[in-house]
């Protein structure tokens, strides 16, 4: 094919060959019976520290990633970093509430959140409204990964050609349906050592051919600057408040929708958790080297028609044929393992708290692996058309209302992991309203996540998430003790103060090593 960058493409395909031929035999390691859904979706909660932190910053740190925050830095400037200060806020949340949420779920059997808030609270309708939020929530992310492989993939040459990327689809389809989550832990390494491999070779080489760190931003900060809509090399004090909320809620967000909170399950303690939160922050050093390649797209004079062009036009202007087709090919990848795990995690929540209760309460355990599957394909065949023949650019604004959608569901999970005072019908109203309010808020903007709020003649921009979380606890802390009074019943709570500790032994331990054992607050 004509314009199709041959030793680019060589080393691509190499990558991706290689991925499809480790995914496919992942099914294989430690392996389980993959006709039950704890093993297929969870992997049977076994994987240690180092594979959980491959697991869960490949799951997290996603193609889009590897693509909109140098884009977006590109585009605005400084505004761009809030997504390196969120994931600095986020490893303490984890710290401190992941490993409660482990402990439970391993000891009822819980798979996903809306099972944990079916056990908490007793209440079918907050388990369907957890449910219905993370598949909402998740579903343009995943049509996000392969809109990131398809900018990696024209980048070789191709074009707007649909073949390779549904080539690539249905290698992630077909090792997917096989192997559960083993694959994307396996696929997780690779990913994990190609990333940094292209990021620390970008930002040793590219200054070197740009002329040093200083003349990159010196030019960043004059082409900002003369931009028809300006951006800031430094945050100016009227974008503090929306800087500071966008950081907030997307911290908030980031550990409760299904894929992150499901990469979190599938370890095997809640030990295994606190390391990774302790050890995940080397992410975020990538991810700031990663925001770089923005001001260095500027530098080195980079014209494009869309942002999400910007890394892959770097690369291809600066480094050999071969290099740019190892990056694109960990673009790609980077976009496998987090699409694979969504997908797995929604079809999991449809599969247990939709289609079980509502559909077929008599399903057993081997057709729920079975439908689970199915699903799983389902989605991704939606994404793929939705990337195909919809608008990509809606979907990337869609997908910016799923840190609105999935930050709604914090009251229920976030606070039922450490007191069950809520009442569930408060928390399903205070969740209709802030799904209603959220979701208008970013709809009269154009589909756009910050929201100018006027109170007492001042104006506040910030993320709407935020705005709706804040109406969503106010009206659960108003609700919760006038329907006690009323006499509205409040479910029946299957779990106890111990299940959200760490087992006896490891509490035992920790005394004997002279550190206080923590105490249930459930």
């Amino acid at each position: 094919m004509a314009g199709v960058n041959a030793p680019a493409t060589a080393v691509f395909a190499f990558f991706i060959v290689l991925v499809a031929v480790v995914g496919f035999f992942s099914g294989r390691w430690r392996s389980g019976d993959l006709g039950h859904i704890e093993e297929w979706g969870l992997a049977g909660r076994q994987f240690g520290t180092v594979v959980s932190w491959f697991l869960i910053g490949g799951d997290f740190y996603t193609a889009y990633t590897l693509i909109a925050v140098p884009a977006l830095v590109f585009g605005v400037g400084a505004s761009g970093f809030f997504a390196l200060v969120y994931t600095i806020i986020v490893y303490p949340f984890v710290f401190l509430v992941m490993p409660r949420l482990w402990n439970v779920s391993k000891r009822h059997n819980y798979v996903t959140l809306a099972d944990f808030a079916q056990g908490r609270y007793g209440s079918h309708w907050l388990a369907l409204a957890i449910a219905i939020s993370g598949i909402l929530a998740t579903m343009p992310y995943i049509a996000l990964q392969l809109v990131g492989m398809q900018v990696s993939i024209a980048a070789l040459g191709f074009g707007n050609t649909a073949w390779p990327l549904v080539a690539a689809f249905l290698i992630l389809a077909a090792f997917d349906y096989t192997s559960g989550m083993r694959a994307p832990a396996t696929i997780s390494l690779i990913k994990g050592v190609m990333v940094y491999g292209f990021v620390l070779a970008a930002v040793v080489w590219v200054p070197l051919k740009l002329g040093g760190y200083a003349h990159i931003f010196h030019v960043a900060a004059r082409t900002l600057a003369l931009r028809p809509k300006p951006g800031f090399l430094i945050l100016p004090h009227g974008q503090f408040t929306a800087f500071a909320t966008l950081a907030l809620g997307s911290a908030l967000a980031a550990f409760l929708y299904p894929h992150t909170a499901t990469s979190v399950l599938s370890s095997s303690s809640g030990t295994v958790i606190r390391r990774n939160a302790v050890l995940l922050p080397a992410y975020t050093f990538l991810l700031g080297l990663l925001a770089l390649l923005g001001y260095m797209a500027i530098a080195a004079g980079v014209s494009v028609h869309s942002t999400n062009d910007v890394v892959p036009a770097l690369f291809l202007k600066l480094f050999p044929s071969w290099f740019a087709g190892f990056c694109f090919a960990a673009i790609a990848v980077g976009g496998l393992v987090p699409a694979a795990i969504m997908s797995i995690a929604s079809s999991n929540l449809f599969t247990r708290n939709i289609y079980r209760p509502y559909l077929r309460p008599a399903l057993g355990r081997a057709e729920e692996a079975r439908v689970a599957k199915l699903v799983s394909l389902l989605i991704k065949f939606g994404a793929l058309a939705f990337v195909l023949w919809g608008n990509a650019t809606y979907v990337i604004n869609l997908q910016l209302l799923g840190g609105i959608w999935i930050l709604q569901t914090l009251p229920a999970i976030v606070f039922g992991l450490f007191r069950r005072w809520f009442h569930p019908l408060a928390l399903v109203v205070g969740w209709l309203a802030g799904m209603a309010v959220g979701t208008s808020m970013a709809w009269s903007q154009g589909i756009a996540t910050l929201y100018p709020l006027h109170i007492a003649g001042f104006t506040f921009t910030a993320y709407a998430a935020i705005d709706a979380l804040a109406l969503n606890l106010g009206l659960a802390l108003l609700l919760t003790p006038l329907l006690r009074r009323l006499g509205f019943a409040s479910g029946h709570d299957q779990t106890q103060p111990a299940d959200y500790e760490d087992p006896v032994p490891a509490l035992a331990g920790a005394v004997a090593l002279g550190a206080a054992p923590q105490r249930g607050g459930a």
